[in-house]
């Protein structure tokens, strides 16, 4: 890693600017690099040095993105910090209930030994991307935003909030949800908003989890158990966005008695670790992926409900395609930043992800109420699923990311 000031010497031309340094805008960098050592590549990202080390949100790591993050030379770092998801369970109920009744079980591995999940902290995600990322030779200029930019014929500019200019062939905005560099490059949305918040919060309990995961569909949303190292749990509570409010503004008592009211007491006694913090949920679609010398990858191209847990992984498919996309036009000695090659990582990417949004946004407006006919067609339907293994095992190849069109990074092979 580099200051900043030496950036624009070092690289009079880079390859590839990556505006984020989340864990898909250095995966971004670092399949690159890895790929095709002879491009310039950097990333530049608007937060403060080391703000990432204070992330307290953990993941759920699909097995293609674990496979992708092995490719990498990532995983080994990661692994030991990371909690398997050994089986998974659904419920649907009502927080009063006394018994609530499981009506979907999962079994959680893809293959013999492979689960089709892993928890893992995100800043265990980033450290090992960046510890990669300086092994490649990879500039991370941190503390200072994208001001501006403008697109030529063969290459673009960009201006930082420093007054640092830098040309490159190609810009990748992985800044996010709410991308500026998105809205700099003029790409309308598709966006509602649910009038939900997610709460998210780690927890510590007596007894172990053995990697069980819960979601429990409640009327104002689901509330996920996702297990983690050590007797600790990773909570994604959804609640209407006025009661998620109140709740992280509450005293920790009050806050961890309602807690109990939906996690139950099969763990024993509960400490909630660190302060709850909560995020408005709804969902967010590019109408464009790419323009001339601009993609979007990651939340920057696509925002969606957690209620699948797919988040990540969305985003490690969107770097997994443009890299192989990128690597290839490289090598056939084509223009890496010309719009008909950047078009064809957008059709790769598009179907996947609105299929991915549209199905969320309809798996939340199912679950998310308390209509009595609705809930027992959802729990039959729920049921009449626990009853065909093909079936189950189809949603779990979705769930692990092993199936489609997928990548070559995703399937643990070298692009």
């Amino acid at each position: 890693m580099v200051e900043r000031e030496s950036a624009a010497a070092r690289h009079p031309m880079l390859d590839v600017l990556i505006a984020g340094a989340g864990y898909v805008g250095l995966a971004a960098a670092v399949s690159l690099k890895q790929a095709r050592p002879n491009l310039a590549v950097a990333v530049v990202d608007a937060a403060p040095k080391d703000v990432w080390q204070r992330d307290t949100r953990s993941s759920a790591v699909a097995a293609a993105a674990c496979r992708m993050l092995g490719q990498l030379g990532c995983w080994d770092e990661i692994q030991p910090e990371a909690q398997p998801i050994t089986d998974m369970l659904i419920t649907d109920s009502r927080t009063a209930d006394p018994v609530r009744p499981v009506y979907l079980t999962f079994d959680g591995e893809v293959a013999p030994g492979e689960p089709f999940a892993h928890m893992v902290a995100n800043k265990v995600i980033n450290a090992a991307l960046r510890r990669r990322a300086g092994e490649l030779g990879i500039d991370i200029i941190e503390g200072v935003a994208v001001q501006a930019f403008e697109t030529g014929i063969a290459s673009v500019a960009i201006h930082l909030a420093d007054g640092t200019s830098l040309d490159a062939r190609l810009l990748v905005a992985a800044d996010g949800v709410n991308s500026r560099l998105r809205d700099m490059a003029g790409i309308k949305t598709v966006r509602w908003e649910y009038g939900q918040s997610g709460i998210v919060c780690t927890v510590a309990h007596e007894r172990p989890h053995n990697g069980r995961a819960e979601e429990h569909f409640l009327p104002a949303g689901p509330f996920a158990i996702l297990p983690l190292t050590g007797n600790r749990s990773c909570i994604v509570w959804t609640e209407r966005t006025e009661d998620a409010d109140r709740l992280v503004a509450t005293d920790e008592l009050v806050f961890e008695t309602e807690l109990e009211h939906r996690f139950g007491l099969k763990l024993g006694e509960l400490r909630v670790e660190g302060k709850p913090r909560a995020w408005p949920l709804g969902l967010m679609l590019a109408r464009d992926f790419v323009a001339p010398r601009f993609a979007l990858a990651g939340d920057a191209a696509h925002g969606i409900h957690p209620i699948a847990g797919q988040g990540l992984n969305l985003g490690f498919k969107d770097v997994a395609a443009l890299a192989e996309t990128i690597v290839e036009a490289d090598r056939l000695g084509q223009d890496i930043g010309a719009l008909d090659v950047l078009q064809r990582y957008e059709r790769w990417r598009r179907f996947d992800t609105v299929s991915m949004g549209v199905t969320t946004d309809v798996l939340n407006r199912l679950f998310s109420n308390d209509f009595g006919p609705l809930r027992a067609m959802r729990d039959f339907g729920l049921g009449l699923v626990d009853r065909m293994p093909p079936l189950k095992s189809f949603f779990i190849r979705q769930a692990s990311g092993l199936t489609g069109d997928m990548p070559r990074l995703l399937k643990g092979e070298a692009i």
